[in-house]
């Protein structure tokens, strides 16, 4: 998968993503109850997009929410619509990100597929994390919905969505996972870091 061509794809989506989104508050609460996304938690938000869940995170009551994403056009309309000082937007790739601090919550939300090493990528979102931080995988949709979605013109910059057990022990070298869910309506897969991998 060229990051380069990726990046290209997703410059090109970017006007329209907000406009092709739906928002299931129903799903959405869902999904971050089982993050945890609690009032004063740190987020990062990786493959963010123009944000889509900043709203969300804010009216959590988050301390500071960080959007990432590989996408320079993404991420400038991220900054256009925020100007809330708890978030912030860097144009990166997460797997090469040295960022300053770690967090209490990691999420990546809607993006896993675009990911083509889920263990590298695991690992790597692992050393973002505080102590016992969590991080959350998920969908808004169901694996197979998911799965259909990319295989149409996304499918070169994307791979399947695994099972949520297969997702799972990705994880457990260093989480805990506790939440392993894949139904009609989402698929949230989520653990705390393992003390031993500090």
């Amino acid at each position: 998968m060229d990051k380069q061509d990726m990046i290209a794809f997703f410059d090109g989506l970017a006007s329209g993503w907000d406009a092709g989104q739906i928002h299931d508050d129903e799903k959405i609460d869902a999904i971050l109850d089982y993050a945890g996304i609690t009032e004063n938690v740190s987020v990062l938000d990786v493959a963010c997009g123009t944000g889509v869940l900043m709203p969300d995170y804010l009216a959590r009551g988050v301390k500071k929410v960080t959007g990432i994403d590989i996408s320079p056009v993404m991420i400038a309309m991220a900054r256009r619509k925020f100007s809330d000082p708890r978030v912030e937007f860097f144009n990166m790739d997460i797997e090469e990100a040295a960022l300053p601090e770690q967090y209490d919550r990691c999420m990546v939300y809607n993006a896993f597929p675009h990911f083509p090493d889920p263990s590298r990528l695991i690992e790597g979102l692992a050393g973002k994390l505080a102590l016992e931080g969590r991080l959350t995988v998920a969908h808004s949709m169901s694996r197979a919905q998911i799965n259909r979605h990319h295989s149409g013109k996304i499918a070169n910059y994307s791979v399947s969505l695994p099972s949520e057990t297969e997702l799972a022990l990705f994880f457990r070298p260093y989480f805990n996972v506790d939440v392993a869910l894949s139904n009609d309506r989402i698929y949230v897969v989520s653990g705390t870091k393992r003390k031993s991998d500090l």
